[in-house]
């Protein structure tokens, strides 16, 4: 096996891998998860609207 060979046997590594990344990504078990990740940054926003409600001075 010379170089090329090699260089082929990680090309199709590689490829295997982003197919796999793929379908983990887009895969209907993940979407809740997502779905949360999506909504982290304004949970920030609904514990700051609280804090200013209630006159809480927090850092």
């Amino acid at each position: 096996m010379d170089v090329n060979d090699w260089r082929g046997v990680y090309t199709l590594i590689l490829m295997a891998s982003f197919i796999g990344l793929i379908i983990w990504a887009y895969s209907k078990r993940r979407k809740k998860d997502f779905d949360e990740a999506a909504n982290l940054p304004f949970a920030d926003d609904e514990t700051n609207e609280k804090t200013i409600k209630h006159g809480d001075s927090k850092p």
